[in-house]
């Protein structure tokens, strides 16, 4: 049963959670410069923090009264979402109508369910602790106020993404975050390589962005409405009969999901997000961990009733997520900069939720969403703290027993490297465990074994940075070692917090709460094989245990492993040649093509020769018709007694 409550006190408070980190942008932009000249004062960091705290703090009291509600905690099935109130006649008396040409109208709307609850606790929740760590990490930043007031406005446009009521809504958050991620990703524009980072972002997520387009454009041809919910329950009864409605259904699944891939890095379109770590690592988590890659993920499950219809759209979902696991746990393994190792496996966890959705488990999907977002920020802010204390330095060959100097950051990078492995009692063991059982499950086998095996991936890959970084002897330089500090508690905090949250997080049942909104059976744990759990333990085990005696036991067997796979291992070091191959297509057939066939033979060759033919013709015929205009009257009285000859010998003899 759907209830709309647009009558109830509530509806104002998913307003203000939008609207909250908005205001915090628009004092910063407006009263910056007067912040900017104390330089040891961070009133620009309290007003960021204190607008994405605020929008938190409304976000839990709204997520509970929304499960006091029947059918969300317990009942009859039930959706809630505020949307401006419908008159008798279809218009949109009571609400804000935001486009309106002729009969196709798009109102201002939210749409507040269980799947929306769960993206705005996570985006204002892991949000807050960003914030809060960026206060020190940013601390001596002269262009903090720049930066704060970017990361409000990425929180209000990724709010907007997740609460938006129909596609063309979602897709001005969807475009707002690509600007801030662009923005942020620069944001020391002075370094050449973050600036083309933050390029390479920006062109990439426009190729799925076409997508995207292309696909609400068929969508509202199709069902004649752009509405979320509306959408969901069109997918119930389709205009045209089941073979065509399947090839439709096929395309317009496979263009949302192009535009997917460029949001969450999917390949072939994953190619931006390792390089955007060239922004602050706070953004790194905020952004490229915790928030903006997720929002192809959510689209996918907010239009899981359209997935459903089509199993060649949910094939391709699928096989690209596991693809993409793969393919960047592999890369990850030859990786050097802490950083870069966090990136790929950022890609690979993705592909891990496509997966999911891919077999058809959306609850999953989401619920691994949810866990990751605490654990891979933790990660890349664990990454910052390690980065902090050592002046700058990334490259993991230059660092090694830190775990005395920094003892809150070691314990806390501990539990999130023990939770993305999937050791048992951390949520990512639940969710990783839930997205393999279902494969398994459903007789995806093939899927099972690549999940399985990408899973043995990440616990070797992410031991062997925890062990390089923590353990051994100090490789870098005697200045740097004199200098190796721990953090301050304003980015202890949000470690500790979010470590925490890995114990707590994998214990809320998210699948069944957000079945409702996915339109999807309840998706309680199923039925495991005895041998299952200790297959999936074993497996994080071996790639932890794996990683323990080459990088702390046998110091020296992984550059007699690499030299002898050196062929194996340049091809992971170039990232199995996509950032070749797109450097090639771009040199030779964009930039080749139009030097060298556009302007040199098209432009110059053809539009300028005829443009210049036609100027040559004009002047030729000028030249040979200038004999008839010489000046004297005789000539001219010579030219019109000759024409009325010729007109009268016409009239005289003509037929």
């Amino acid at each position: 049963m759907i209830q709309q409550i647009a009558d109830n006190p509530l509806v104002v408070l998913p307003w203000l959670i939008l609207l909250l980190p908005l205001a915090g942008f628009t004092v910063l932009c407006l009263f910056g410069d007067a912040m900017k000249r104390d330089k040891e004062e961070n009133g620009a960091g309290y007003i960021a923090c204190a607008m994405i705290l605020g929008s938190f703090a409304i976000s839990v009291f709204v997520v509970t009264k929304l499960l006091a509600l029947p059918g969300i905690g317990g009942g009859e099935a039930a959706l809630r979402f505020f949307q401006p109130n419908l008159g008798k006649e279809g218009s949109y008396a009571d609400g804000l109508l935001w486009i309106d040409a002729g009969g196709f109208q798009i109102p201002f709307s939210l749409l507040l369910d269980p799947l929306s609850a769960v993206m705005i606790l996570t985006v204002t929740g892991v949000g807050s602790l960003i914030h809060i760590y960026s206060l020190g990490y940013m601390a001596h930043d002269p262009e903090r106020v720049r930066y704060f007031s970017y990361l409000n406005l990425f929180s209000f446009f990724m709010l907007l993404l997740v609460l938006g009521g129909n596609l063309p809504l979602l897709f001005v958050g969807w475009e707002g975050v690509g600007l801030c991620s662009y923005l942020l990703i620069g944001f020391w524009f002075k370094k050449k390589s973050a600036s083309d980072a933050g390029k390479k972002a920006f062109i990439v997520n426009r190729i799925g962005d076409v997508g995207l387009i292309l696909g609400m454009a068929l969508a509202f041809h199709t069902f004649g409405t752009l509405d979320l919910f509306e959408l969901a329950e069109a997918a119930k009864n389709l205009p045209y009969e089941p073979i065509r409605a399947a090839g439709v259904v096929t395309a317009l699944c496979l263009l949302f999901f192009l535009g997917a891939c460029g949001k969450s890095a999917q390949i072939p379109l994953h190619v931006w997000l390792p390089d955007a770590m060239e922004g602050p690592t706070p953004v790194s988590a905020l952004i490229h961990a915790a928030t903006m890659v997720t929002a192809g993920v959510y689209l996918v499950a907010r239009l899981a009733p359209l997935y459903r219809i089509s199993e060649g759209a949910m094939l391709a979902v699928a096989w690209t997520g596991a693809i993409t696991a793969v393919v960047a746990a592999t890369i990850a393994l030859v990786q050097n900069d802490i950083k870069k190792v966090l990136a790929y496996s950022t890609v690979s966890q993705l592909g891990y939720m496509f997966l999911a959705c891919g077999i058809g488990a959306f609850g999953i999907g989401i619920f691994h969403l949810f866990t990751h977002a605490f654990f891979k920020a933790l990660l890349f802010l664990g990454s910052g703290s390690v980065i902090h204390a050592m002046s700058g330095e990334q490259d993991m060959r230059k660092m090694g027993g830190l775990r005395k100097q920094i003892p809150w950051t070691f314990a806390t990078f501990a539990i999130g490297t023990a939770t993305i492995a999937g050791i048992p009692f951390l949520a990512g063991y639940f969710s990783k465990d839930e997205i393999l059982l279902h494969a398994l499950v459903r007789e995806r086998l093939p899927l099972f074994a690549i999940g399985l095996f990408t899973a043995a991936l990440t616990a070797f890959y992410m031991s062997r940075l925890f062990f390089m970084t923590f353990f051994g002897q100090f490789r870098g330089d005697h200045e740097a070692k004199h200098h190796v500090h721990e953090s301050p508690w304003s980015m202890l905090f949000p470690l500790v917090a979010l470590a925490i949250g890995c114990f707590v997080v994998g214990q809320i049942h998210i699948p069944e709460f957000v079945h409702q909104a996915v339109r999807s059976p309840d998706e309680k744990h199923l039925l495991e094989p005895e041998w299952f759990p200790y297959a999936v333990v074993g497996t994080a085990l071996a790639g932890i245990l794996g990683a323990f005696y080459l990088y702390i036991v046998y110091t020296g067997v992984p550059a007699r492993i690499a030299a002898a796979l050196r062929p194996v291992h340049r091809f992971l070091e170039e990232k199995w040649g996509f950032d070749l191959a797109y450097d090639a297509f771009a040199s030779r057939v964009v930039w080749g093509g139009s030097s060298n066939v556009l302007w040199k033979k098209v432009d110059a060759g053809v539009i300028d020769g005829a443009v210049n033919g036609s100027g040559t013709l004009a002047s030729v015929l000028a030249e040979a018709s200038r004999g008839l205009q010489r000046g004297y009257a005789r000539a001219y009285a010579l030219v019109m007694m000759g024409g009325a000859v010729a007109l009268l010998g016409y009239l005289l003899w003509r037929p």
